[in-house]
């Protein structure tokens, strides 16, 4: 069985984010496997909100196109707010974790759900905070999750984008599936 590798690249605003994502997409990744972590306003920006639409949502702001766009591709996304990256809006497979995480009491001792999920996907602590701070700076995380071979590609894709950091994590206890040989 191969552990899972999660690839972060950190861009410095939506447009490139997005563009991140586009690219990644049309190089086959799936978007189970892709998330997408951002300030879900400006610190400017007096008053945020959104509300539900279906499988959509919609948000006031100036990320609002950003966002509700994003919200309909992705397998689930919330947002939270922390006092250490202010609201932050979280798509894709890490929503699903601080989900599961706050679902099962995982998080205790003050540990925010966005922290103690990158944590558990084997972000050390060190970098944990590194990506705390860069979405106090209003700066993106781009996820990609998959096999070694996979984050491998994912890193190639991600480099050519031009983010301000690009590093693997690989998860210390969750296994990936492998597929039986044909007998």
């Amino acid at each position: 069985m191969d552990k899972l590798e999660t690839a972060i690249a950190v861009f410095p605003n939506h447009d490139a984010a997005e563009g991140a994502v586009k690219t990644l997409t049309a190089d086959g990744f799936a978007m189970k496997n892709l998330s997408v972590v951002g300030n879900g306003c400006h610190s400017e920006e007096k008053v945020i909100g959104f509300y539900s639409a279906g499988d959509r949502i919609k948000f006031w702001g100036s990320r609002g196109a950003f966002w509700g766009g994003f919200w309909g591709l992705f397998f689930g996304g919330l947002f939270l707010a922390s006092p250490v990256t202010g609201p932050v809006v979280v798509l894709g497979f890490l929503a699903t974790m601080i989900v599961a995480g706050i679902e099962n009491a995982l998080v205790v001792g003050g540990v925010a759900a966005l922290a103690a999920a990158l944590y558990s996907i084997g972000v050390p602590k060190d970098s944990v905070i590194q990506y705390e701070s860069a979405l106090k700076a209003d700066s993106f995380l781009v996820m990609a999750r998959g096999t070694k071979e996979e984050i491998a590609r994912a890193k190639t894709i991600l480099g050519a984008t031009n983010p301000s950091q690009l590093d693997i994590h690989r998860d210390a206890d969750v296994v990936a599936p492998t597929v039986p040989a044909a007998a």
